[in-house]
């Protein structure tokens, strides 16, 4: 049996998610999901331009994994300017410190590892959870407005 994935550390969320080429009809448009992870090391690596290992130390993942992230992003991106794909940005296995929930039910406080902790405690496992802060950019995040 695999490893369980280790979630990756993301610092930046985009206020677009979903990128389309001109001129093509809604029908014929095939899309290429590109994950919030991926995404990040691409933001390390191409725009803060940070070393391998940097980018791997601040995204909490190994030198090796960093690589196979952002060569799938890049192998994903290429693809959707030369195929004129359209680019969705969401999904993806990682975690932020970004925000913090409370558990309504125990009163534990705790970062979201994304897929998870975001419907129900990891301490107690009840559903009745919330965002502690609700405001600009985790707001829209945690109601699911921008970032799915």
């Amino acid at each position: 049996m695999p490893r369980p994935t280790k979630f990756r550390r993301v610092e930046f969320f985009p206020e677009n998610n979903y990128f389309v080429p001109i001129g093509k009809s809604k029908c014929e448009l095939e899309e290429i999901v590109l994950k919030v992870e991926e995404l990040e090391a691409m933001r390390l690596k191409d725009i803060e331009e940070l070393n391998q290992e940097e980018c791997a130390k601040r995204m909490k993942v190994s030198r090796q994994t960093f690589q196979n992230i952002i060569d799938g992003a890049r192998k994903k991106v290429a693809m959707a300017l030369t195929e004129g794909k359209a680019i969705n940005i969401s999904g993806g296995h990682y975690t932020t410190n970004h925000c913090k929930f409370k558990c309504m039910d125990c009163g534990t406080m705790y970062h979201i590892n994304y897929e998870q902790d975001k419907s129900s405690c990891p301490d107690c496992g009840s559903q009745s959870v919330m965002c502690s802060k609700k405001a600009e950019f985790c707001g829209r995040w945690c109601h699911g407005q921008n970032i799915r």
